[in-house]
């Protein structure tokens, strides 16, 4: 790390919304917490849904790099970001997160781009080097040296290198693929092993950072007697399929090289020169057989392309150099994978048919076929999938609901993928129906009669009248009233009163068969709603 202390000024990019779109940029190696970008004035969201938990960034189960402020909505950095331990080879590293914004039941795809800064020296996988160059090599001829790596990208990657320590050897560095250079030892002069057997140089290499750094290697050339013949590979390149789901300790390709020179000099050995850390930890070269077999299970989702670089070496130290590609075939051995991003508890049953009450995300790890995912949802339940955008479902209410007749519904969501065999998955949503006051009590009988003696005891019971409400709770609590009405010009409510709770009807004075021979009475059932 620098010694000095640099200052980052945080450049926001320009975001753009009409696709729920933001787009940030910073330096890498920020502190824990350092602000990224005011997501919640570029998405024009009030502080109050913030503060209240309506926004927040969706939890994928990926390391979040990430938070959301929860009082000023600032997008803030969650841990120190290492951009070459995140985006190892790849010279735009964009990081994305989503935010859920519950009460619009909207999503927000948000890009961080992570900027370089020169925090790596160039340096070689090994700082001794040695270089074995016969006594009858032309001056004029080439050998390849050790590649330095920086991590770092752009101004602040690998820019110069530099020989110095012999006058029989020069440096020339030849532009390889995506503008790679690469170092080549040049014999200037003439070698005489029986003058000098060794010869000591000094390899620098730096980047183009302000400062720059710089990296050293040592390099010992041991000068050999003739050897006029190189080892030759079959083939300039060797290219194999082999699909994700092969054995470990399986042969992928075995490269050959035979050399037109006797004993030692024709005895040949196979090195890996060029190979990137992952492929190493993947492909093993046998040296003496050319074999290269797995030593790690392939996974197409991680890496479908490997190249390798592979040098046939003879005693003499000759050597010839092929390339090695090796392409990984996708198998469907992922499972879609269904996520309810939102969702409903519960709703009432006089919601609009259309009412969103989920909101799931699908993806399938694999390609082609084996990554396409369909959904469905039971049939026979009032509920219908609608694709919202890009691997986004709803799931909506297809027409008015009735607590009366199903309370409650647990929705199987399933995804399949269109590989062979079929891989799916599922995920249950349970959804409780509120009631709604839709319902009126229902008296069990439509006429009620009851004979009573004359000169009957004050309070005596007369009959029950009895109503049942289809509604739940409050609304479906019954209570009873008399309707207004008289006999023989006086209320009825001095002769008969009515238990409210109860529906029992009682006589209030004794009764006179001269007077009085029938009585009719309205009673009027209420719910609570």
């Amino acid at each position: 790390r620098r010694e000095r202390a640099v200052l980052w000024c945080v450049l926001v990019a320009a975001w753009e919304a009409a696709w729920g779109q933001l787009r940030y940029s910073v330096p890498e190696e920020l502190p824990k917490g350092s602000f990224v970008g005011d997501v919640a004035k570029d998405l024009g969201l009030e502080l109050p849904a913030l503060r209240g938990g309506g926004v927040r960034i969706l939890d994928r189960g990926r390391t979040q790099y990430f938070s959301l402020h929860g009082k000023t909505g600032h997008l803030v950095t969650a841990e120190r970001i290492d951009r070459e331990q995140l985006c190892e080879s790849v010279q735009q590293c964009v990081l994305r997160c989503e935010v859920i914004v519950e009460g619009e039941m909207k999503i927000y795809k948000i890009e961080v781009e992570i900027m370089d800064i020169n925090d790596n020296a160039p340096s070689f996988k090994e700082i001794e080097l040695e270089e074995r160059i016969s006594e009858t090599t032309a001056p004029g001829s080439r050998f390849p040296l050790a590649e330095a790596h920086d991590p770092d990208s752009g101004l602040n990657s690998l820019r110069s290198y530099e020989l110095s320590g012999d006058e029989h050897f020069s440096l020339a560095v030849e532009a390889g693929p995506a503008g790679a250079q690469r170092p080549e030892l040049v014999l200037a002069k003439a070698l005489d092993r029986e003058a000098s057997a060794f010869h000591e140089l000094v390899l620098r290499e730096s980047d183009g950072g302000d400062p720059a750094r710089m990296g050293t290697a040592r390099i010992r050339v041991v000068v050999l007697d003739a050897n006029d013949n190189a080892p030759v590979f079959s083939q300039a390149e060797y290219t194999v399929r082999v699909p994700e789901d092969m054995p470990m300790g399986s042969t992928l390709v075995t490269v050959t090289a035979t050399d037109a020179d006797e004993g030692m000099n024709a005895d040949v050995k196979y090195s890996v020169k060029t190979i990137s850390e992952k492929a190493s930890q993947i492909f093993q070269l046998n040296a003496g057989t050319g074999a290269i077999t797995l030593v790690r299970s392939l996974d197409f989702e991680e890496g479908d392309l490997y190249e390798l670089e592979v040098q046939a070496r003879d005693g003499g130290e000759l050597f010839d150099r092929t390339k090695v590609v090796v392409t990984v075939t996708d198998v469907n051995d992922n499972a879609p994978e269904l996520t309810v991003s939102s969702s409903l508890s519960e709703i009432s049953e006089d919601a609009p048919s259309g009412t969103v009450v989920a909101l799931l995300h699908v993806q399938d790890r694999d390609s082609g076929a084996n990554g396409e995912v369909r959904c469905s949802l039971d049939e026979g339940l009032p509920f219908r999938l609608e694709k919202s955008f890009e691997d986004y479902y709803r799931v909506l209410t297809a027409r008015e609901l009735d607590r009366e007749e199903v309370s409650e519904y647990n929705v199987t969501v399933r995804a399949w993928d269109g590989g062979s065999p079929v891989l799916w998955s599922s995920a249950v949503l349970s959804l409780r129906v509120l009631d709604v006051n839709d319902n009126a009590p229902v008296f069990a009988e439509a006429s009620y009669s009851a004979r009573l003696s004359e000169n009957n005891a004050a309070g005596a019971l007369v009959l029950m009248v009895h109503a049942a409400d289809a509604d739940w709770g409050q609304n479906a609590h019954v209570r009873y009233r008399l309707s207004e009405g008289r006999v023989r010009g006086t209320p009825v409510s001095s002769y008969v009163s009515v238990q409210a709770e109860t529906g029992a009807l009682y006589a209030l004075r004794p009764f006179d068969y001269e007077e009085v021979r029938e009585v009719w009475v309205w009673v009027v059932a209420e719910d609570g709603g």
